[in-house]
């Protein structure tokens, strides 16, 4: 289950401009919308290298309740328990998660409580009913620069020769992650490699080509 958004209208979070006696003034429209998404920490580490922001690659467990606390979702248990990848703030989740997770920690953890109108909406998704607040308790587990910009990709191609290889990608993952304090073991990190090849490497050549990760941005952002 992808907690994605699905007939909703799309606006812009960060500033409204109108003009006002000949000169333009931004509204901060993101404060509104925070007051409608309450979140409350967790746990969070001493220690915090990068928050994250729009944009950022997030790598994520998270669990959804209803308010009743019965549970309609589980990173965990989906797909053989692996973690969510997704890009902040670019409608990968729902806006709600995309409002509530933003300046996180690697390690931390929150419990964001979300209005319908910024979930599923009117129609529900699921075992999630129409017009229902839910409740998502996130742990972050890695937060780095977007994968789908090319600077990423040149951070990432470690011999320059335009495509990725799935020792290249493993070890950016494990450079993240030992710089959030939560370095992993081998097979954590070939579950995650399995599934971004799957995704991008189009022509199954073991390689992920700039062409294909190009295609791979346009068709997620």
């Amino acid at each position: 289950m992808k907690i994605g958004r699905e007939g909703r209208k799309q606006f812009n979070v960060h500033n409204f401009y109108f003009k006002n006696n000949g000169k333009t003034k931004i509204v901060e429209m993101r404060n509104e919308l925070l007051k409608e998404v309450k979140t409350e920490v967790v746990s969070k580490p001493e220690q915090c290298t990068q928050k994250s922001k729009k944009g950022d690659l997030i790598n994520a467990h998270y669990d959804g309740y209803l308010l009743d606390g019965s549970q309609f979702y589980c990173s965990r248990t989906d797909k053989a328990g692996h973690p969510q990848w997704f890009v902040l703030g670019v409608g990968q989740v729902i806006k709600g998660l995309d409002i509530g997770m933003m300046d996180m920690c690697a390690g931390e953890k929150r419990k964001i409580t979300v209005p319908s109108d910024l979930a599923f909406g009117k129609n529900g998704k699921g075992p999630v009913p129409p017009n229902a607040t839910v409740v998502f308790e996130v742990e972050v587990l890695s937060v780095s620069r977007g994968p789908r910009s090319m600077e990423a990709f040149t951070l990432i191609d470690l011999d320059q020769d335009r495509s990725l290889t799935k020792a290249e990608v493993k070890e950016y993952l494990k450079l993240e992650y030992e710089k959030g304090g939560k370095p992993r073991d081998d097979p954590f990190y070939e579950k995650i490699i399995a599934d971004i090849f799957r995704k991008s490497d189009r022509d199954r050549d073991g390689l992920i080509s700039s062409k294909e990760y190009n295609i791979y941005e346009h068709d997620e952002l």
